[in-house]
């Protein structure tokens, strides 16, 4: 069972992915390769990410951090990511980013409301040696440009770490489970994000599922 800051030490290095994602409203199925890499985050681009978060009007990245313990050996993880993504039709998507995950033990305040995880990324309390919850900070997302916060899970248990995203027009909950020192195993479900109601600043508890993808992740020697 590895711990949390001993999952993310194990992600770094070169991987190759073979996925599968079955697209629901049309009934497409499209397979993809991906090469990528991880590789530490600096510390001067932690604080730059963090710095970011802070200084966030939106309601979604409205968390404030504390930079000093975030800062700390070991408390909050982060990697440069790489990948480069070709289709079974030929076509390619390349992208560099940099992601950063924040326990709650170093978030000072969130904003009034913070958006319900559907019901696939929802977990049962557990002891905080088995259960680590934050905030997942990314400088692009995937899906749409610009600087995405997520809130992730991390099950020592089961080594799973578990990423829900909200976009402006979907809810992508991806998992990664390490199966092996180098075999993960990947699932994303993508779900419709609904409006919001009147009386609330969020969407109400997406249930429209739009996509199914799953793959196989193995670590180049």
């Amino acid at each position: 069972m590895l711990s949390f800051e001993e999952f993310f030490v194990n992600c770094i290095g070169q991987w190759t992915t073979e996925r599968t994602y079955h697209f629901l409203p049309d009934g497409q199925i499209e397979r993809s390769h991906t090469e990528f890499r991880a590789e530490m985050l600096l510390p001067h681009e932690k604080e730059r990410i963090i710095t970011q978060s802070n200084a966030a009007a939106d309601p979604v990245n409205g968390v404030k951090l504390d930079l000093v313990q975030a800062m700390q050996d070991g408390n909050a993880p982060g990697f440069a990511i790489g990948f480069d993504t070709v289709s079974e039709h030929g076509e390619r998507v390349s992208m560099n980013l940099n992601a950063l995950f924040i326990p709650d033990t170093c978030v000072i305040q969130t904003g009034p409301l913070l958006p319900p995880l559907p019901l696939v990324a929802q977990v049962a309390p557990a002891p905080d040696a088995e259960l680590v919850q934050g905030f997942y900070l990314r400088d692009e997302g995937y899906s749409e440009s610009g600087s995405i916060a997520s809130r992730f899970t991390y099950q020592a248990t089961r080594q799973t770490l578990e990423m829900t995203t909200y976009y402006r027009r979907s809810v992508a909950v991806d998992q990664m489970r390490l199966i092996s020192p180098r075999e993960r195993l990947r699932t994303i479900v993508t779900y419709q994000r609904p409006p919001a109601t009147p009386e609330s600043t969020f969407s109400p508890l997406p249930t429209e599922i739009t996509l199914i993808g799953f793959g196989v992740e193995q670590k180049l020697a």
